[in-house]
């Protein structure tokens, strides 16, 4: 398996930035393949931390990468990310960067809709990030969207914003927003495609076919988690996106048949941010003391994730939608300390036990997790790089782990620094 796909299996946050940056070592592209910038990847690279949410990982290690037609792109915080991670001293050219000019952009309209609908919604908000994410795969399914290509023929796109605002301007009238300003949307996108089109002038799927028939290795990296995926999450609290793996074919215009090995980034506990189900969610001092030391607030927000112990339900879950061949363990180090560790082996809902979390609402709400205990460890696990560093405990909880959710772990991390990880199964080489 020359390729391989990386996917988040629980709620996201589950440390792909940290296990993309270590696989596009062995990689030749790096390629995103949906969600926008409200994803939010880590990089500790030495003494540099990079935080990116458009952007590869790639980039980071001067490697190929591409931003496909499965993500949704707002042009202005794609430049701002540029000029981020230039001023950190990582150049970014069109030898680098590819983008695919059938993504479609998010506008300031669709941060207005986004944030205009998540204040009235009051108790029934989603939770979204309020960058018009949302809105805009609305409108590429509306078939409305302007994408990257649009902005290569200003007379074109005049019909495509009065296309747009058709829809849009209604929708502002019901919220109390005005109209938008037609000239200044217009010269606001004249103004930004000189720095998006620099990266377009090549067909992604052209580019990545040849790469992959040249034999090149291709890393497909997701963004969000499988629980957050707009088909197979926890509806409506999910992403407007396909998350799964499934999703790396049809967002970067490479065959299913490319997918490769399909790794998934797995929490040693679990966390959540926003709203929605979360069956393990702890609000007592173990809790606490796992977000303090897990420093779990969002990249890109900086909102408080919730935290919960380790569900092999739902990761169990994960793998199966996802066809995940093994799986990326992370923040095994935040544990250390703790005396007794809880693995939720099930749900009882209504009387009934369940072996895989139930898509109504109200099931969802009535789950109770059935606990499995687990010994803890004293000892440190952080910066550990081989098995033999690891306390026996620690050994024993990973372990059981792979036995409850039937994969492997295929790769241990023990801190945020890139050389921190233990590899027990080299993705590439299946």
């Amino acid at each position: 398996m020359a390729n391989v796909t990386v996917v988040g299996a629980q709620w996201g946050d589950e440390g792909k930035g940290k296990i993309v940056d270590w696989l596009s070592n062995r990689a030749d592209w790096v390629v995103r393949f949906q969600g926008g910038h409200n994803a939010g990847h880590t990089l500790v690279v030495g003494d540099v931390t990079y935080k990116l949410s458009l952007l590869p990982s790639g980039v980071v290690q001067g490697k190929p990468s591409v931003i496909g037609n499965g993500v949704v792109i707002d042009p202005w915080a794609l430049r701002d990310e540029i000029a981020r991670i230039e001023a950190q001293g990582v150049k970014i050219t069109a030898e680098l960067l590819t983008i695919a000019e059938t993504a479609c952009l998010i506008l300031p309209l669709h941060r207005d809709l986004d944030q205009a609908r998540e204040a009235q919604a009051g108790t029934t908000k989603i939770g979204t990030t309020g960058r018009g994410i949302g809105p805009a795969y609305e409108d590429k399914v509306g078939r409305r969207a302007i994408r990257v290509g649009d902005l290569t023929d200003p007379d074109a796109l005049d019909a495509k914003i009065d296309r747009l605002l058709a829809h849009h301007n209604a929708l502002r009238k019901g919220l109390g927003l005005p109209e938008v300003d037609v000239p200044a949307l217009k010269a606001d996108l004249l103004a930004i495609a000189p720095e998006v089109l620099k990266y377009a002038g090549q067909p992604v799927w052209r580019l990545l076919d040849q790469a992959h028939r040249d034999g090149k290795r291709i890393l497909f990296e997701g963004a969000q988690g499988s629980l957050l995926d707009v088909d197979h999450g926890t509806y409506p609290y999910v992403t407007s996106s396909n998350t799964v793996a499934g999703q790396a074919a049809a967002g970067s215009g490479l065959g299913p048949r490319s997918v490769g090995y399909v790794l998934g980034i797995v929490k040693a506990y679990t966390t959540r941010v926003g709203e929605g189900p979360f069956p393990t969610e702890l609000f007592d001092e173990d809790g606490r003391r796992i977000a303090d030391r897990g420093r779990e607030f969002g990249t890109v927000t900086g909102r408080p994730r919730r935290c919960g112990w380790f569900d092999a339900v739902l990761v169990r879950q994960s793998i199966a939608i996802n066809g995940m061949h093994g799986i990326a363990l992370t923040k095994l180090d935040v544990l250390d300390g703790f005396e007794t560790l809880n693995i939720c082996t099930g749900y009882r809902v209504g009387g009934e036990t369940l072996d895989y979390l139930p898509a109504g609402l109200k099931a969802q709400a009535e789950v109770e997790p059935i606990y499995e205990a687990v010994e803890g460890w004293s000892e440190s696990t952080q910066g550990a790089r081989s098995w033999k560093d690891l306390p026996a405990a620690a050994i024993k909880y990973v372990r059981r782990i792979e036995e409850m959710i039937g994969a492997p772990v295929a790769l241990l991390s023990t801190s945020p620094e890139r050389d921190d990880t233990i590899l027990m199964q080299d993705p590439f080489h299946g």
